[in-house]
């Protein structure tokens, strides 16, 4: 399992000098080549993935959600549906009744154990599965395989000074954030990550998050 310190994170340093675009030609290359080759690898994967959730659910196998992304454009962000179809309405009762729930929820905009997941949508999420289409928008340029978890627009605005930093990349599938303890660090660290990822951004860098990507997914017990 990797820490931030196997990255050697700066997380105290947030200095945010002008943000220039990350990567751009050369990232955008290796985006489409590990795009179209986790695509062509994994289809036999996509295809039970998306057999079993059509099977646990009759709402849309894909769930589309707004988020914002390079340069601050909004995109449908791509996966595989893991929540009930009233999912919005469930949460929002919950919140309203539950004071735990409720600050477990502004803390992170996460539940540890959230009613509105499926049976088989806990397995994707556990997995991480469930972002397998999101390959998709690897390719179409709207993310990248390496970068910061793609926010919502709500959620932008916790970034504060680091929303240049934010904007610079696109949002990715992997990032130091998932390798770095996922759900179970504070919000505050996660902004700390995708900032100095932005700042010391480098296709070395993004190599050693792939690389490290797959034991953090197989072995964490922080996803959810």
């Amino acid at each position: 399992m990797s820490s931030l310190s196997d990255f050697q994170i700066d997380l105290d340093s947030n200095s945010e000098a002008s943000m220039s675009p990350v990567g751009l030609m050369s990232k955008r290359f290796v985006d489409i080549v590990l795009a179209l080759s986790g695509i062509i690898l994994l289809s036999p994967l996509l295809v039970i993935c998306f057999v079993v959730t059509r099977a646990s659910s009759s709402a849309p196998v894909l769930f589309r959600h707004r988020r914002i992304g390079f340069n601050g454009k909004p995109f449908d962000c791509l996966k595989f549906r893991t929540m009930v179809s009233d999912a919005s309405e469930r949460l929002t009762k919950l919140l309203e009744t539950d004071a735990v729930a409720a600050a477990e929820w502004a803390q992170g905009q996460k539940l540890r154990k959230d009613p509105r997941v499926t049976p088989i949508g806990v397995i994707l999420r556990k997995s991480s599965l469930d972002e397998l289409p999101q390959l998709f928008n690897v390719l179409k340029g709207e993310m990248s395989i390496v970068g910061p978890r793609p926010v919502t627009e709500d959620e932008l605005s916790r970034y504060g000074a680091s929303i240049k930093a934010y904007t610079a990349c696109r949002p990715g599938i992997t990032g130091l954030w998932q390798v770095t303890g996922r759900s179970s660090t504070s919000y505050e660290t996660r902004v700390s990550c995708d900032a100095y990822y932005a700042r010391m951004w480098s296709l070395w860098l993004d190599s050693k998050i792939i690389i490290v990507t797959v034991p953090s997914v197989l072995f964490t017990k922080n996803a959810y």
